[in-house]
């Protein structure tokens, strides 16, 4: 396969109709995703007016997903994916289609919500590590570049386009439509997972041991590997420095040093979806990714570099030029990743090292969230992207050191 630059190249994968109709059914899922979150902030916000509530309702999607995802990456390398990713889907539309009719009805309450959130992130824990491992299920070898290009694109354009879609179907129809139409969302992924269960197989391998052993041999996997150890630790410490700054500490800096409104942090999330839209149509047209080690971690290092730069007296059209670069940078590093982890760890254990990987790169963003509440109250937003962005390219720079890293082709 030719790695030129091509107007089709990007889109070879969907001459294989398993990946176009996964594809598909994920991308219009990932866009009533979008719809939803825009819709449930507003609820929560008009419901209770509290800025507890909005966290509770993130912290309790987010724990189950980590306290539960060795055992998804378990179940994911057990059973035929196909089947576990239709299962989800399908649960999920049933818990987001019953938050529509208890909106609907008006009878909706935030203790529903908090329920709601806890069962979502649950079945994310299964659904996650199942949807990596089983694109190389159905994409050939030389067409996986392609494959999870278009599929960061179709989340990236969701991230553009969803919100504001979103903010309108809350305008024009309430939140309650909103709620429906990501429920919709869900019933159309199982519909094109439907014809492809047919060809689903439970991932081939030894016969299965207990969850404990699974466990374990996933957790040998990745530490007998030093680059998945390595960039999985790295990962998981970098985090801290750098959820602080641009979860926590963006809003305050844009208020307090240029006293501009909530547009211009809408505009820079933005601009940063746009850099990655662009990265990722570009990796999309190459076969073979090469140098991927250095690939990886300069994209990484140059991230924590331009968030250094945020925390300096420069303007708004440079925070913006950062972000697109940072957008650019993070999906350059997250397709390399995804790419280099389904060439190179066996289909049987992908499951497992994938939820491995999420856990570890993952664990520590909360301590990264309330660090960074804290510090941008102490010392200002500024010193926090200053600080937090010397960290992480620091961190970077140290697990570059490792040879297996520099030589990872």
């Amino acid at each position: 396969m030719s790695d030129s630059f091509t107007p089709l190249a990007l889109l070879r994968s969907l001459r294989h109709p398993a990946f176009a109709l996964l594809w598909g059914g994920q991308t219009i899922s990932v866009l009533g995703n979008q719809i939803f979150q825009v819709a449930l902030a507003w609820w929560v916000l008009e419901k209770t007016g509290s800025a507890v509530a909005m966290g509770t309702v993130f912290v309790l999607t987010t724990v189950p997903m980590l306290v539960f995802s060795l055992v998804g990456g378990v179940i994911g390398d057990r059973v035929p994916r196909l089947w576990l990713l239709l299962i989800s889907d399908l649960a999920r539309g049933l818990i987001i289609s019953l938050a529509a009719l208890l909106a609907f009805t008006d009878a909706l309450e935030i203790w529903h919500v908090y329920a709601f959130s806890l069962l979502l992130g649950f079945i994310s824990a299964f659904f996650r590590p199942a949807l990596r491992a089983v694109v190389p299920e159905v994409t050939p070898a030389d067409d996986l570049p392609s494959a999870n290009s278009l599929t960061q694109l179709g989340q990236q354009l969701s991230g553009i386009g969803g919100p504001a879609l979103g903010a309108a179907v809350v305008f024009w129809g309430g939140t309650p439509l909103a709620f429906a139409l990501d429920g919709l969302s869900f019933f159309i992924s199982v519909i094109c997972l439907l014809p492809l269960l047919k060809s689903a197989s439970a991932p081939q391998g030894e016969a299965a041991k207990s969850v404990l052993g699974d466990l374990r041999e996933g957790l040998q996997a990745v530490m007998a590997s030093p680059w998945l150890w390595v960039t999985i630790a790295v990962a998981g410490l970098s985090g801290i420095a750098y959820a602080g700054p641009m979860a926590v500490a963006l809003p305050f800096l844009i208020k307090d040093r240029w006293h501009a409104d909530v547009s211009v942090l809408g505009l820079f999330y933005s601009i940063s979806s746009l850099g990655s839209v662009l990265a990722a149509i570009g990796l999309g047209h190459f076969s073979k990714l090469r140098r991927r080690g250095l690939t990886l971690y300069g994209s990484w290092m140059l991230i924590g570099v331009l968030v250094m730069a945020i925390g300096l007296p420069i303007t708004i059209p440079g925070i913006l030029i950062a972000s697109f670069v940072i957008g650019a940078c993070n999906t350059i590093l997250g397709l390399v990743w995804v790419n280099t982890l389904q060439e190179l760890v066996p289909r049987q254990l992908l499951g497992r090292v994938t939820s491995v990987d999420y856990l570890g790169s993952s664990i520590l963003e909360p301590v990264g969230y309330a660090f960074g509440g804290w510090a941008t109250a102490a010392v200002g937003p500024s010193l926090v992207f200053i600080l937090g962005g010397a960290l992480h390219t620091v961190l970077i720079a140290l697990g570059l050191l490792h040879p297996k890293i520099r030589n990872l082709d």
